[in-house]
């Protein structure tokens, strides 16, 4: 399997340079033949790249410890689907994986656009085949997967203690495919550049991709909020980690590039900053792979220190040198068609947003590389923390849920003041009640303010549905259900963004009250001793300590009451894995009761079986998993297919003709 793969690769890589050359050759001189030999080439470099994770993940499979990347991260008693996740678990699996998403996803693409899109296709495809190249190169040369060692060991090291959860067996992969995916709409758009095609048509080439890779990437970001709230034990669920924030950075981007193409595919507007848009979120993920390969910023998800960070970096450089390149070039042709004409305008809402979430990217920017900019001018390591983010970027979210509320408002063109105050009457009378409301039970001002934007934020996206439902009953005489459901088919670009923005303001709620009104307290209790934390008493019932054949797991088992009531029992864990002794992990238990997160820690623990725990109460953290489920709602209604209407041939019937009955 180990020459399988690695010869898979090698030729991959020799398929590619071929295919890039066959591309712009057949573009050039019109060699439809040569043309058809580089898109095929691209399929070729599909099965081949889908080959090397095949052989790799039947190494892992069945035990082959002469790979080097294998013996580093299985073992004989780790379970199979371990086993298998194992492959992705360091630098040259996880390299391999996006290399087959690309070229995969590249493929379809190609294949999908193959009739619609002739101009466009030779330069997309050379675009993403010189991105296989690099990330090939990579693999073959610096770190490849199929390393054999000159000594066969007996067992592996197994899996980082960290990726054995079952939320690491969907964050990595989801992470990475979004990254990957990303490979795909900046093809399109350098394509566009090259050949300055610069209108609509490549936009709506690479919206559903775009909309993919978008979603991909928001559903990894959610899926690692979960894992880390079950596993990290700190009480919470995003704690700006450097490896998290740098893939927080392209989605940030790609929401707002996906709201800016809407204006340009209607007014012919923003066009630069579309393309300027599309650039930076890819090369944000390209930046954040450099980063988390080498090692440079301290964290939880980061490799060990390797060259693959300089490679990356040079290909980041290229990458940046010749989009800004290309679109200072094409700059004369990507003057806007019209101009805005009044800040209440539905165009003025879309640029508002677009800086409004670029000014959110830059801060988080800023602050995840500190670090490195405070050692580079001050010649010292300044890293800032949570603080930083909730004072800079919590107002910026704010002004975010504020612009929801008020942009599906807003008219093309201009929106008449009189107007948009009729439109926003129930929205602000909800805002207004639920502001007074938080202002007389919250202790935190701040919180009411919050709360209020997204009841005006709800009010406005139920308010939109409520009057597409109501016109569509109107006209058809439907039933509620059947006209939802018929407009959300039928305009499901519209409706699929607005259930995306219930999942934000879903989102929005649960970490509003969790942040404002969390209580924590630490006990330290023996067994049959209880403590209390606001209306809840734990009961600590003493430890469990067993072992399996690859860990031995401390769990501390706790009842819950709330008041007299008891509501269940908890169990935290603590994992103690062989050849990780020194790295223990956690598995928090957490009870949901009403509306509470009750969290539970086992931090320490003595012979006697008294136990050191730590005990959170976070309220509506339960909506931040809601909203991740209607968030993947939305996203399959955007990237769903519009049904095309049907069309009827009608005869003409030509002058001084009489048509038969």
């Amino acid at each position: 399997m180990a020459h399988l793969g690695s010869g898979a690769l090698i030729l991959a890589l020799i398929l590619s340079l071929y295919g890039i050359v066959a591309s712009l050759l057949g573009a050039r001189r019109r060699f439809p033949e040569l043309l058809e030999s580089g898109f095929r080439a691209t399929y070729g470099v599909a099965v081949l790249v889908t080959l090397a994770v095949f052989a790799l993940v039947m190494s892992f499979v069945r035990h082959d410890f002469r790979l080097a990347y294998m013996a580093a991260r299985s073992s004989r008693d780790m379970p199979l689907h371990y086993v298998i996740a194992a492959f992705y678990g360091g630098q040259e699996g996880s390299l391999l994986y996006w290399a087959m998403i690309a070229s995969v996803l590249g493929a379809i693409a190609l294949y999908l656009h193959r009739r619609s899109d002739r101009v466009l296709l030779p330069y997309m495809n050379a675009t993403l085949l010189s991105i296989l190249v690099f990330l090939l190169l990579v693999l073959t040369v610096v770190a490849s997967p199929f390393r054999l060692l000159p000594v066969t060991p007996p067992d592996g090291a197994g899996l980082n203690p960290l990726l054995r959860d079952p939320g690491m067996m969907a964050h990595p992969p989801f992470l990475l495919a979004g990254y990957a995916s990303f490979s795909v709409p900046f093809a399109f758009g350098m394509a566009a550049l090259i050949t300055g095609r610069l209108g609509a048509d490549w936009l709506r080439a690479i919206r559903r991709w775009a909309v993919l890779s978008w979603a991909i990437l928001g559903m990894g970001l959610l899926i690692g909020a979960w894992w880390a709230y079950h596993v990290l034990g700190w009480g919470g669920y995003w704690g700006w980690d450097p490896v998290e924030n740098l893939a927080l950075l392209p989605w940030l981007t790609g929401t707002a590039f996906l709201h800016s193409i809407i204006v340009q595919e209607r007014r012919g507007m923003l066009k630069v900053w579309n393309l300027a848009l599309l650039l930076a979120t890819f090369a944000l993920s390209v930046y954040g792979t450099f980063i988390v390969r080498s090692g440079i910023l301290s964290s939880v998800h980061s490799f060990a220190t390797s060259d693959i960070g300089h490679w990356f970096l040079v290909y980041l450089a290229l990458v940046l040198v010749v989009g800004i390149g290309l679109l200072v070039y094409r700059l004369p042709g990507l003057q806007s068609e019209r101009r805005i004409e009044s800040i209440s305008s539905r165009e003025a809402g879309f640029l508002f947003n677009n800086l409004l979430l670029t000014a959110i990217a830059f801060a988080v920017f800023w602050g995840t590389n500190f670090v490195l900019f405070s050692e580079l001018f001050w010649e010292t390591r300044i890293s800032v923390g949570p603080p930083f983010y909730n004072r800079v970027i919590g107002p910026l979210l704010l002004a975010l849920l504020v612009l929801l509320a008020v942009g599906p408002l807003l008219s093309w063109r201009r929106t008449e003041p009189p107007v948009l105050l009729r439109n926003l009457r129930w929205p602000l009378v909800a805002a207004a009640v639920v502001v007074v409301a938080g202002l007389v039970l919250f202790e935190r001002a701040w919180a009411a303010f919050a709360f209020g934007v997204v009841a005006a934020a709800t009010v406005v996206t139920v308010q939109e549905f409520w009057r597409g439902i109501a016109a569509r009953r109107r006209m058809t005489r439907e039933n509620l259900f059947a006209a939802a459901w018929r407009l959300i088919q039928r305009n499901n670009r519209r409706y699929g963004g607005y259930i995306v923005h219930l999942a934000v303001i879903l989102i929005a709620i649960g970490v509003i009250a969790s942040n404002a009104f969390q209580v924590e307290r630490q006990f330290v209790l023996r067994p049959g001793e209880q403590g209390q934390i606001g209306p809840y008493t734990v009961v600590y019932r003493g430890l469990d300590d067993r072992r399996t054949a690859d860990a031995e797991i401390v769990t501390a088992v706790v009842d819950v009451y709330r008041g007299d009531r008891f509501a269940g029992t908890v169990e935290s864990h603590r994992y103690f894995y062989r050849n990780y002794e020194n790295q223990p992990t956690a598995r928090m238990g957490i009870m949901l009761v009403g509306m509470d997160d009750v969290y539970v820690v086992l931090d320490r623990w003595e012979d006697d079986g008294t136990a050191s725990l730590r005990v959170y109460i976070n309220p509506l953290v339960i909506w931040i998993w809601i909203g991740a489920a209607v968030f993947l709602l939305g996203t399959l209604t955007l990237f769903w297919p519009q049904p095309v209407p049907a069309t009827v041939r009608v005869p003409r019937t030509l002058p001084g003709v009489v048509s038969e009955a």
